[in-house]
C-alpha cells in the first residue's frame, strides 16, 4: 500500500492543529490545502498546496489527489463525496465520518437545508464549533490513521 497522506480543506478548518499533532505522532505527510496563505509549523512532513482562486479550486486539488489508503478532513459535504469516490477516509471537524454508505444521506441532507436556507424557510446554520467536536474529531482521526495502518498504510 502506498504512504498515507492526510489532504486538509484548510481555508475554514477549525482542527488544523489537531491534525498537525496525530500525523506528527505517526509521522504522516499533510498537505494543506487552501486559496490564500495559511501559515504552518515548520515541519518537513507539513506541505502547503496554495491554489488559484475561486470556490472549487481547493476541492479539485484534493479531489484529484486523494485516493484510497489518504484521509481528507472537509466540512465540505459534495467534496467529501468526490473523495469516498476515489476510497478515501474522509472526516469532518467534528469527527463525523463520510462513507459509503452514509454519503448519499449526507448529501440529500444537505440539499434540502441549503433549499429551505435559499427559501427562507430555516435562517440558521450548523450549530457553532464546540470543545467535545474537538475531542470527538482527534478520536476519529486516531482510529482512522491506525486503520489505516494495520491495512498496510505506511509513514
Amino acid at each position: 500500500m502506498k504512504p498515507i497522506t492526510i489532504y486538509i480543506d484548510a481555508d475554514a478548518c477549525p482542527v488544523k492543529d489537531e491534525t498537525y499533532r496525530v500525523a506528527g505522532r505517526h509521522g504522516l505527510r499533510t498537505v494543506v490545502v487552501a486559496n490564500s496563505y495559511i501559515a504552518l509549523p515548520r515541519d518537513e512532513l507539513i506541505e502547503r498546496a496554495l491554489v488559484g482562486a475561486g470556490a472549487d479550486k481547493a476541492d479539485d486539488f484534493i479531489a484529484e489527489h486523494a485516493g484510497a489508503g489518504d484521509v481528507v478532513i472537509t466540512a465540505d459535504v459534495p467534496l467529501a463525496a468526490r473523495c469516498v469516490a476515489t476510497g478515501a477516509e474522509v472526516l469532518a471537524p467534528n469527527g463525523t465520518a463520510f462513507t459509503a454508505s452514509s454519503i448519499g444521506m449526507q448529501l440529500a441532507t444537505r440539499n434540502l437545508m441549503q433549499e429551505l436556507r435559499e427559501t427562507g424557510t430555516v435562517t440558521g446554520g450548523p450549530r457553532p464549533f464546540a470543545p467535545r467536536d474537538r475531542s470527538n474529531f482527534l478520536q476519529a482521526l486516531e482510529r482512522t490513521v491506525v486503520r489505516l495502518k494495520r491495512r498496510g498504510g505506511t509513514a
